[in-house]
């Protein structure tokens, strides 16, 4: 009898050994979502977007048959999206889910895309918007949520954070420490401590300074606000410190616009050139940061010689920066596709921290959710104190707004015309 039990003490004892040693298994991907429907069921869901391609959105898909392996899921690009889906989403063969965007509201044109959205916010559907920063959550006049962020955007400057330590120089807080580390550079032979692209208004780094102070201007003064968005000439005004800013960079020396004419793109080309590890600071937005990953192997420089980099916002005031927050990609659901519910169902799945996270880790955009800690490169902006955190679409921002302060300031920053000369041709700037 003893010995018996010493033996099963003894087997006890191995087991209970075995399993402390051993790794405990990986919850799947799908753990925390409960399925709602038949999870034999068969059925087409397709997402339609202006994408080339979305590895991100695929990658939900396959963790999505993982609970509804018969459901058949695909991304499909639209040529010339914005004039076509219109058309598409009135047509035979219509999509489940389709990319979204907030300046598409109170535009004439697409009024029969909004005719074709379902209201997301409806209990009934179960979508956990809570997930999503409040900021990016878009209601219309009657209250609906038509459109969900997928990914987030902002603007900044991807930081050669081991350049600064290399010279010794604190990466910048402030707009006084922001002219300092320049001339700081400068004065180390950097030609041009900041770089960006600057051929063509649209992306430029001109409008990636100017706008999150015009924002932040206009979030302060409400009537200034619609003086703005109704592109009154009075409202220039409000444009003058953001435009000073962009004027002070090049003047002072921060960035060389010769140098930067040679970027060819906002995207590729600012990444490559980042890339070369000779540039303190790259301004662009985080549409253009989600291409750094692919890139790094892509750039001959940054494979021999790799570095640690962030993105951080642009220390515009004695405060610091500005975190401008806003959708990048929205999704809406067609209401009057085929197979409404397991659409739903994926929508269910798809806004959650989790899922999100995932997607915004592939594609390396911003997410949507609260968690920026989860990719280091955007941990800054996790940073950024909440009265510095500004919401465009929440505040009112419409869209000719924008067209103004981006053509401004970069006639300004080419200096094709001046501060007082842009400020007094608000609203006619096309």
């Amino acid at each position: 009898m003893k010995k018996m039990l010493c033996v099963v003490l003894v087997l006890c004892t191995l087991v209970s050994l075995a399993a402390c040693g051993s790794k405990p298994q990986e919850a799947p991907a799908s753990a925390g979502f409960q399925p709602a429907l038949d999870t034999g069921t068969s059925c087409k869901i397709t997402v339609v977007g202006s994408y080339d391609n979305f590895e991100a959105l695929e990658a939900a898909f396959d963790r999505f048959n993982e609970i509804y392996p018969n459901v058949q899921l695909s991304y499909v690009k639209l040529d010339d999206y914005n004039n076509v889906l219109g058309t598409v989403l009135e047509g035979n063969d219509k999509p489940n889910i389709f990319f979204s965007h907030a300046w598409m509201i109170g535009n004439e044109k697409y009024a029969p895309v909004f005719a074709h959205m379902e209201e997301l916010s409806d209990a009934a559907l179960g979508l956990d918007l809570d997930c999503v920063r409040p900021g990016l959550i878009n209601h219309d006049k009657e209250g609906r949520v038509l459109m969900v962020p997928v990914f987030s955007r902002t603007y900044g400057m991807l930081v050669n954070n081991d350049l600064f330590e290399k010279e010794g120089i604190r990466v910048p807080a402030t707009w006084a420490e922001l002219l300092a580390v320049c001339e700081a550079f400068r004065s180390k032979g950097y030609n041009s401590p900041m770089m960006g692209y600057s051929l063509k208004s649209s992306s430029c780094f001109m409008n990636t300074v100017a706008y999150p102070l015009f924002v932040a201007t206009l979030a302060d003064n409400p009537e200034a606000l619609a003086l703005a968005n109704e592109l009154d000439p009075a409202a220039g005004e409000y444009m003058r410190p953001a435009l000073e800013a962009v004027e002070q960079l090049i003047r002072n020396g921060c960035i060389d616009l010769e140098a930067c004419d040679k970027i060819e793109d906002n995207y590729s080309q600012v990444i490559l050139r980042f890339f070369e590890g000779d540039v303190p600071m790259m301004i662009c937005t985080a549409d253009t940061v989600s291409g750094t990953q692919k890139r790094e192997s892509q750039s001959e420089a940054f494979s021999n010689a790799p570095f640690h980099y962030t993105f951080s916002p642009i220390p515009l005031t004695d405060d610091g920066g500005y975190f401008i927050d806003s959708p990048s990609v929205q999704f809406s659901v067609n209401k009057t596709c085929d197979d409404l519910d397991m659409t739903n169902e994926f929508m269910r799945f798809l806004i959650t921290d989790s899922t999100l996270n995932e997607m915004a880790s592939v594609k390396r955009l911003v997410t949507p959710t609260s968690d920026l800690s989860f990719d280091s490169v955007y941990a800054p902006f996790g940073q950024v104190p909440s009265d510095r955190i500004i919401s465009p679409e929440v505040l009112g921002i419409k869209d000719p707004l924008t067209v103004q302060i981006r053509n401004a300031a970069f006639r300004v920053g080419t200096g094709e015309i001046t501060v007082d000369e842009a400020i007094a041709m608000y609203g006619s700037f096309e």
